[in-house]
């Protein structure tokens, strides 16, 4: 009798093609699902991702699930992955799972961060893990801005022109941010977020700080639903995804 195992996972981006499998390419889920197929000797283990995360993007707590045919407690699951796994996988938390319980169809919401150095020089450091904009911001029209972005709209204006989905109404809970330093860390919490969403709004809100365009223009890029009024895609390596929302 199968059961269904669920784990929590961090991962850095830097060296990865994004989440999904892609043929020839070095992915996240590729790894997970090697790493599997060792624990059952040649046997393929499907795994499914509450979402899918972007080539230099990366996760704090994404979530997974899988069924398996083993009986491991989850403390076995975590070590034994944890031991096939790169160095830039690591499994936090794994347990067994009720049946129904799908990662992306059972989240009711999810938390993204993203960071952005604001000091003058480079860290060379934090080149992969950071956004770096030397620039002068205006941090309270920014603040501004972004509680406009915060409700429910159609994010048209906020998403890829390569989004394959019609519906384009998304609820966000909480978007705001946080200096701490040389550090800006922006953190949103939402119903669903989508392709390139986040990292457009970023992109924008910087903008605002840099009074590229008025606090205002948020709300008419929403109304308008057209990418054209929303500002510049912000870089990947910026990007975590934080935590996955479930019933609990």
């Amino acid at each position: 009798m199968s059961k269904r195992i669920k784990c929590t996972l961090s991962y850095d981006g830097t060296h990865f093609f994004g989440y999904q499998i892609q043929p020839g390419k070095r992915t996240v889920q590729g790894e997970l699902e090697r790493a599997l197929q060792q624990i059952h000797k040649g046997e393929a283990i499907r795994v499914t991702a509450s979402g899918r995360t972007d080539a230099g993007v990366h996760a704090y707590g994404q979530v997974i699930h899988f069924d398996t045919p083993l009986s491991l407690s989850p403390d076995q699951w975590k070590k034994a992955l944890n031991a096939l796994l790169p160095d830039d996988i690591v499994i936090k938390d794994a347990q067994e799972a009720a049946p129904s319980f799908h990662a992306r169809f059972s989240a009711k919401a999810k938390e993204y961060r993203y960071k952005v150095r604001i000091a003058q020089e480079r860290d060379v450091f934090l080149r992969n893990y950071c956004y770096y904009f030397p620039h002068p911001l205006d941090m309270e029209a920014m603040r501004r801005a972004l509680r406009l972005i915060e409700g429910t709209h159609d994010f048209t204006s906020f998403c890829s022109a390569k989004t394959n989905v019609d519906d384009r109404v998304r609820t966000i809970y909480t978007a705001d941010m946080a200096v701490r330093d040389d550090l800006l860390e922006f953190r949103f919490i939402g119903n669903g977020f989508l392709y390139n969403m986040v990292r457009i709004i970023v992109g924008t809100i910087l903008e605002v700080g840099q009074g590229k365009r008025s606090v205002d223009s948020i709300s008419s890029a929403l109304a308008a639903k057209d990418r054209r009024l929303a500002g510049k895609t912000a870089p990947p390596q910026g990007l975590y995804l934080w935590k996955v929302y479930y019933d609990n």
